[in-house]
């Protein structure tokens, strides 16, 4: 009896594998050209909207390099431009106040930035939640402090609007009302020493210039020991 059993399902078996391997093959037919040809198919199209926006990016893009090279529209011809000098009488009072606000690894290039000492402030915004990455960037403002930059150490709470919700915390603070101009430098943002006094003027001498937008330098994440600290800490 138990030799018959096994027969049984011996035979039985495949046949059912069979039955339900023509089931699902009969289910795929029954939904490929109703549910899944059109969904195929509006990917195949938003991919290739995708491709030609990109490719009239880049046409546009060329035609206003090519019409700056070809007509030379460089910002000195466009805009007036006369460089920060030294005033013998006035002294450093003619500088305009300037606020760099900076996120944590680009404290150094903020720091080193060539203008007068009291005639900018450089506000550290530090939104990070781990207590060893902060205690780390508060070292590095102190030493900096210690050199006599003036630069200021800021924490919020919480992180309610990323970045922009930062920014907009650090330009609550008083000595913010003291700045004529803020300079905003993300986190890896590695700016040359003379990034104040090449941008700066263009604000100074036009008076309907409201925003003077700069190349950006990244500096890699594993030059320098406080960036390798982070992402450390965030890996």
């Amino acid at each position: 009896m138990a030799r018959l059993g096994s027969e049984f399902k011996s035979l039985v078996q495949p046949a059912a594998n069979e039955d339900v391997v023509e089931t699902l093959s009969s289910l795929w037919m029954r939904l490929r050209a109703p549910v899944i040809a059109p969904m195929v198919q509006f990917s195949i199209n938003v991919c290739l909207v995708m491709v030609f926006m990109l490719f009239m990016e880049r046409i546009y893009m060329c035609t206003v390099l090519f019409y700056v090279k070809l007509f030379r529209r460089t910002p000195n011809k466009m805009y007036k431009f006369e460089p920060m000098k030294d005033d013998v009488e006035l002294g450093n009072s003619h500088y305009p106040m300037v606020l760099v606000q900076v996120f944590q690894l680009s404290i150094g290039a903020a720091c080193g930035l060539a203008w007068p000492a009291d005639r900018i402030i450089i506000q550290i915004l530090d939104d990070s939640t781990d207590p060893e990455i902060k205690s780390m960037v508060q070292a590095e403002c102190q030493r900096w402090a210690g050199k006599g930059i003036n630069i200021k150490y800021e924490v919020r709470p919480n992180r309610v609007g990323y970045k922009a919700g930062a920014l907009r915390e650090g330009m609550k603070r008083s000595y913010v009302r003291l700045c004529d101009y803020v300079a905003i430098f993300d986190a890896d943002f590695q700016p040359e020493s003379d990034f104040l006094n090449r941008t700066i003027p263009y604000l100074v001498h036009n008076a309907d210039v409201g925003l003077v937008q700069a190349r950006w330098k990244f500096e890699s994440d594993q030059s320098i020991d406080l960036s390798r600290s982070v992402s450390a800490r965030r890996a």
